[in-house]
């Protein structure tokens, strides 16, 4: 039995509608994937950032100067984080704040991420 024209046809035609559907939803995939690994970035950057404020917070505490507070700070924070150093009184506090890096343009202005930590400020060991 020879293949009738007609069903031949219809089955070409199904080829070009599965093409066209898969360019339709290929720029979707692609932005969930963006969005994705952005986001998991952002996540990345936020532990960062309050590791960065722990660690800066006990070094305030100890009475490190604003300058090595902040050099420390950058060690572990995201890089291009804004840090704040707050010492007056009895309470230290450390800020840390970083944009997204990944897939920035995608995420509203004010996504970041942030972290703050205080602690209160050590005595200096008597001298005996």
């Amino acid at each position: 039995m020879q293949p009738d024209g007609s069903s031949l046809r219809s089955r070409c035609g199904q080829g070009g509608m599965v093409t066209a559907e898969f360019a339709v939803v290929l720029p979707a995939v692609v932005l969930v994937l963006a969005l994705s690994v952005g986001a998991l970035g952002l996540a990345v950057d936020q532990i960062r950032c309050v590791d960065a404020a722990s660690v800066g917070a006990r070094a305030a505490a100890r009475g490190d100067s604003a300058g090595s507070v902040t050099l420390v700070v950058g060690r572990v924070a995201p890089s291009g984080a804004v840090v704040s150093v707050d010492a007056g009184g009895d309470i230290v506090r450390v800020s840390v704040v970083a944009e997204p890096r990944v897939a920035a343009g995608l995420f509203p202005t004010w996504l970041r991420a942030s972290a703050s930590a205080s602690t209160a400020r050590e005595s200096p060991d008597p001298q005996p």
